[in-house]
């Protein structure tokens, strides 16, 4: 399920977007980006609706998606 970005706590979606960025595997291009860059980035991203905060019950875990692959 998606979860509205604008009802989560800011310092919790502060710190989920510090996670997702530091993440293995996450790759921003051939130059270096600071955290908070990479964070500034994803927040663009979730006003722009290209990501999408989602919580899995079955998982009991959020995650953060591209829009267009979130499939409910």
């Amino acid at each position: 399920m998606i979860v509205p970005w604008q009802q989560i706590n800011p310092t919790t979606l502060n710190q989920l977007l510090e996670e997702y960025a530091s993440r293995d595997g996450t790759d921003y291009g051939a130059y270096e980006i600071s955290l908070s860059d990479k964070v500034a980035q994803l927040l663009l991203q979730l006003e722009q609706q290209r990501i999408v905060v989602v919580y899995s019950e079955l998982h009991e875990s959020v995650n953060i998606m591209p829009a267009d692959q979130f499939s409910g």
